[in-house]
């Protein structure tokens, strides 16, 4: 049986992309799941996947999925935040409106839902994964400017939540993609066949959470090619 049989984990934003090609590497490697999903009506519960209802801009939706989760399997072992949004948008165009709504889903979101799931975290030295992207590690062009000032506040809630766990144990990484071939970058006239994959992801995000906390990953950054610095 594998060492994660017994481990549980939320994923955010788990009905497509990146978020379902986590699930199922999860699921394959013994994991139960507690999904987070504005639908779960859409989705079949099984033994191993609990769908959960999640709505990142109502701020009431965190704490009753850590509280479901926590009823039906009793512990949580890994929060992983994967859902997220862009607003293609300069940080001059901008207004107070779209700054709302992108720091509601990319950040304010993530920090309330790890709040709610921190004693479980502390109780099985656990581990929280964010989904961020390389735009919050460098901003590569003005129109990609407002959603990067997210995503670098989603890399440092990553670290920020790295030092909270440092004595207990509970390990924190983020994970930064470049372009990945999901709904998100469809658009864009990529070939999708080319670029990262969900699944890729999807296997790094299963690495870190099955490392011990004896091994401590800050950030991995992941480019479907070569960077001038990742």
């Amino acid at each position: 049986m594998s060492e994660a049989a017994d481990k549980v984990a939320m994923i955010s934003g788990a009905s497509r992309g990146i978020g379902a090609a986590i699930a199922e590497a999860l699921a394959q490697g013994g994991w139960r799941l507690s999904l987070g999903v504005r639908r779960p009506e859409a989705m079949a519960p099984d033994a191993s996947r609990l769908p959960c209802r999640f709505d990142a801009l109502d701020p009431t939706s965190e704490a009753a999925w850590v509280a479901r989760t926590v009823a039906h399997y009793g512990r949580i072992d890994a929060v992983v935040h994967n859902a997220g949004i862009s607003v293609p948008k300069t940080v001059l165009d901008a207004d107070d409106d779209d700054f709302d709504l992108l720091f509601g889903v990319n950040v304010k979101s993530p920090l309330r839902l790890t709040r709610a799931a921190w004693p479980h975290l502390v109780a099985t030295q656990g581990k929280v994964v964010t989904i961020a992207s390389l735009s919050g590690k460098r901003v590569k062009s003005a129109g990609s400017s407002f959603y990067a000032l997210s995503k670098f506040a989603a890399v440092g809630l990553a670290h920020g939540l790295r030092q909270c766990g440092k004595e207990a144990g509970v390990r924190s990484t983020a994970i930064c993609p470049g372009f990945v071939a999901t709904d998100m970058v469809a658009a864009r006239g990529l070939n999708m066949a080319e670029i990262t994959q969900p699944g890729d992801i999807a296997r790094i995000v299963r690495l870190v959470l099955e490392l011990p906390p004896s091994a401590s990953i800050a950030e991995i950054p992941v480019s479907w090619t070569v960077e001038d610095s990742f």
